[in-house]
């Protein structure tokens, strides 16, 4: 009988048909999307972090609405993907919970930390460019409302990646210290930003189920060369030059060659030793911590409201 419904299951992603929550699915399909929209999510919201760390900074009040303004944004990318995510029969307090004990993970980006101004532009126009490359193909993705929430959070993230694309322009056609913290913050988001599409394909232990079950259109080296091949014209604008040697054009492939990709460092990072993997979860925890009060009150006011409501009736 299973044998039967995964059949059928299979036949209706391969006829390009989405999977809505009520749908039967294997429970390794529901799995694999709850790990990886709640990684999203969690993604969305420690990626606040080394932003709002420049709002106060920020040098302009121009450049610090623009920066509110994303980080908010941000903020209801997650609410998004919770909310997806929650259709798949998972608890928000415990995708919470996964977040603060480390048993989810988030993207390793959000874990470098932001030094100067420039970082601001660097995480626009590199990890935003990333992340748009990356879920962009999501809106189609088999599972209905993780590809909805997704056409809209892609919308916002193009407007991100502009923005952050502009704070870089402005600086290098500035002064030569302007210019020097431009190259500065590229040489320093690059190489984490190109493996934000994760391990390898050789070593991605998730990609080929996730490739027939059309969660992913893309591996993930197929969508690290199209933002390798995109950043290296977008980086003669910026008149910067990326930090790796060995890029230059293939003619027989179409495609950018580039250097070898540091895996020891990325790995370190994902298991909790990069330079702020404990600032990011201490911080989530504290302000989970700190919002406690803020639940129960509105918990509270929710249960006296129904109680109203039910007597009201009764009466």
């Amino acid at each position: 009988m299973e044998n039967n419904l995964e059949q059928a299951f299979q036949a209706k992603i391969d006829r390009e048909e989405k999977i809505e929550p009520k749908d039967w699915m294997p429970e390794a399909y529901r799995k694999t999307l709850i790990r990886q929209i709640s990684q999203h999510a969690h993604s969305e919201i420690v990626g606040m972090l080394p932003e709002g760390n420049w709002i106060t900074r920020a040098p302009s009040l121009r450049r610090k609405v623009a920066l509110m303004a994303k980080v908010q944004d941000e903020a209801g990318h997650g609410l998004y993907l919770y909310s997806a995510c929650e259709t798949l029969g998972i608890n928000r307090d415990t995708l919470y919970e996964q977040l603060h004990d480390g048993t989810a993970k988030y993207s390793s980006i959000f874990n470098y930390p932001t030094l100067t101004w420039a970082d601001i532009g660097a995480i626009g126009w590199l990890v935003d460019g990333a992340a748009i490359m990356n879920q962009v193909p999501l809106c189609r993705c088999s599972y209905g409302p993780y590809a909805r929430a997704m056409v809209r959070v892609c919308k916002e993230e193009s407007f991100h990646q502009r923005q952050g694309f502009e704070i870089l322009l402005t600086l290098s056609k500035g002064s030569d210290e302007q210019k020097n913290m431009l190259q500065d913050a590229v040489n320093r988001w690059w190489w984490p930003s190109v493996m934000m599409f994760g391990p390898s394909d050789k070593d991605s232990p998730h990609t080929a189920r996730s490739m027939n079950w059309k969660i992913k259109r893309f591996t993930n080296d197929e969508l690290r060369q199209k933002f390798v091949d995109v950043c290296y014209e977008q980086a003669k604008v910026l008149n910067v030059k990326l930090p790796d040697e060995d890029i230059k054009w293939n003619e027989e492939r179409g495609h950018y060659d580039f250097g070898a990709i540091d895996w020891d460092e990325f790995w370190q990072v994902v298991k909790g030793n990069g330079p702020c993997n404990k600032q990011r979860v201490a911080a989530r925890k504290k302000a989970w911590d700190d919002g406690a009060w803020v639940r129960e009150a509105a918990l509270a006011h929710s249960n006296k409201r129904s109680e109203r409501l039910k007597n009201k009736k009764v009466a």
